[in-house]
């Protein structure tokens, strides 16, 4: 296992369509797992193969409930509407006011190739678009309503 490094946006790899997994190999386990570690590393909750410049439809993703592993995922379903700030491992220290779905249904394959379908709400039903976006070569601030601000991560704060 070992961290990636994450793409930054105007890197042209972040902008390209990813290719379908067939199969599972060695490789590809090796990369989930790098994903794992460079996303929790990073302290994000979503990360998606072409930004560590893989262009596999892979993303990963743990808002706090444990990893999850989505190998071309599909949206089955989408409802209701929130709107809040977010952010990109692929744009550090910016964030943007978008608006996604409130509930997404999605299937994909697990890292088994094994079908599973996942329904999320909230912060879950943002990651999954989120990263499923960034598969077809799109980034959030495409979607931001507004400007983007810029997000102060100061450790001196949590420490209170």
């Amino acid at each position: 296992m070992a961290l990636r490094t994450i793409r930054i946006e105007g890197d042209p790899i972040l902008n390209k369509t990813s290719k379908e997994v067939t199969k599972m190999t060695l490789r590809t386990e090796a990369l989930i797992d790098d994903m794992l570690d460079t996303m929790y590393e990073a302290m994000g909750v979503g990360l998606a193969a072409p930004q560590v410049g893989i262009l596999k439809r892979i993303v990963v993703v743990d808002v706090g409930d444990g990893p999850i592993i989505l190998i071309n995922p599909v949206i089955l379903e989408a409802s209701g509407e929130q709107s809040g700030d977010e952010g990109c491992l692929s744009v550090p220290g910016k964030a943007g006011l978008v608006t996604r779905p409130e509930y997404v249904k999605v299937k994909a394959l697990d890292e088994n190739m094994k079908e599973v379908v996942y329904e999320g709400e909230g912060l879950l039903a943002r990651a999954f678009c989120h990263e499923i976006d960034h598969l077809d070569g799109h980034l959030y601030t495409e979607l931001v309503e507004g400007e983007l601000h810029d997000v102060n991560y100061d450790e001196e704060d949590d420490e209170e």
